[in-house]
């Protein structure tokens, strides 16, 4: 059982990876998006504002830790073993497939986590709550896009 367990891990390693990196990004991002959120609603009570900023903080938390995160998890990939030099050709594959991959996902969790809080805004009393509701919801179809969209542009396949 446990030669399955390993077996499984190295198949499936960068998959692991990359997802463990996308939800340790996101939970801080998701404090930090509900935090704003109920801060916002002290000063302005306009809902489609108090979107816009939370999904903005997020982003400003969410992306360059995830890229840190990612970096630290995968340096090795991009480095010759023999000469030890930058591989600039697997840097220049995985940023073009990042890309393919992020944008279809980023514009999911975009679309379902505006909507969702401008909805959740207008019906609920607590506005940190709209924000944490719509982000969990929204990071369910996120993390389902980001997946099929790294197997379908083979993003850890060389």
């Amino acid at each position: 059982m446990n030669n399955n367990k390993r077996s499984f891990y190295e198949r499936y390693r960068s998959y692991i990876l990359l997802n463990k990196n996308i939800i340790i990004s996101g939970v801080l991002a998701f404090f930090s998006g509900a935090i704003i959120t109920q801060l916002y609603s002290q000063y302005n009570n306009n809902h489609f504002f108090s979107s816009v900023i939370a999904l903005t903080t997020e982003y400003a938390i969410y992306i360059p830790l995830f890229v840190y995160l990612y970096y630290r998890d995968n340096r090795s990939r991009y480095f010759d073993p023999v000469s030890g030099t930058k591989d600039s050709l697997a840097i220049r594959s995985d940023i073009k497939k990042f890309f393919a991959v992020f944008s279809i996902s980023e514009l999911v969790y975009a679309a379902a986590k505006l909507f969702l809080q401008y909805e959740l805004l207008r019906v609920t009393e607590e506005p940190y709550q709209a924000s944490m509701i719509s982000s969990l919801v929204a990071w369910a179809f996120y993390l389902m896009a980001i997946n099929v969209t790294a197997k379908m542009v083979k993003l850890f396949r060389r």
